[in-house]
């Protein structure tokens, strides 16, 4: 491991808006002391707690607190030397609305109690084409979001990914699902209004290569009993940023 990376793993551990919980904590059954108690303990309010997962360097949890200081927000990510980025920034800001949290989507049901959270974001994650239980709009984690979401909670996803739109639009309209919002060209859409106006350095990348974000917002009734869509959906044809060139401009 880098330096650089042991050095800010070393500053995570004294930022006070970064939560971090070995996992031998949840195995012994210690659990974390938030858990039903974030607004309360942590943001010192009773305002709306609102997530951000696999948030990366936490452009998209600065800037909604940012922009929405009668919320909460927790950016959270497995990997802790992204997280640094907007943690330093949210703290350096003083934005006591921001917090971010080290941990796998996994064991969201550990860290948050039922109802806990009202809205949950998902930004340009990894489409995941192959792997359907990876997929962070598939059922298998929505199941997991379902755990911890209050009535009327609203699931958000900004994608690159003609795929990922494809499918999730496809699961929910499978699932019956109510469908509050969709584009696949949110910023040639009246839709852009409803969203914060807030891009990523990777967005803006997208962006500038002519690849439209692509939203849809939907909910998740207590009572859906959830399944895989058997639709057959045509593959990306370019290739994420980090993992080759893009194909096609």
């Amino acid at each position: 491991m880098g330096k650089n990376k042991l050095k800010k793993f070393a500053e995570m551990e004294t930022l006070p808006n970064v939560h971090q919980y070995p996992f031998s904590a949840l195995r012994d059954g210690v659990g974390c002391p938030h858990r039903g108690r974030w607004a309360a303990d942590v943001f010192n309010n009773s305002n709306p707690l609102t997530l951000e997962l696999g948030c990366g360097k936490g452009e998209y949890a600065v800037g909604m607190g940012r922009t929405y200081p009668g919320r909460n927000f927790i950016g959270i990510d497995i990997k802790g030397a992204r997280m640094w980025t907007g943690a330093k920034e949210a703290h350096a800001e003083g934005l006591s609305n921001v917090a971010f949290l080290r941990t796998s989507i996994h064991l969201l049901a550990e860290f948050f109690a039922p109802a806990e959270v009202s809205e949950i974001w998902i930004t340009f994650p990894d489409p995941q084409m192959k792997k359907v239980n990876k997929r962070l709009t598939g059922t298998h984690f929505l199941e997991i979001y379902r755990k911890v979401l209050a009535p009327g909670g609203v699931i958000r996803l900004k994608t690159d990914s003609p795929f990922l739109y494809a499918y999730t639009k496809a699961m929910i309209e499978h699932n019956g699902l109510p469908l509050l919002a969709a584009t696949d060209d949110l910023y040639g859409s009246p839709l852009s209004a409803e969203v914060p106006p807030i891009t990523t350095y990777y967005e803006q990348q997208w962006l500038s290569r002519g690849i439209p974000s692509k939203y849809i917002a939907w909910q998740i009734p207590e009572d859906a009993v959830l399944s895989e869509p058997d639709v057959d959906i045509e593959p990306d044809t370019y290739r994420s940023f980090g993992r080759g060139t893009l194909q096609g401009f």
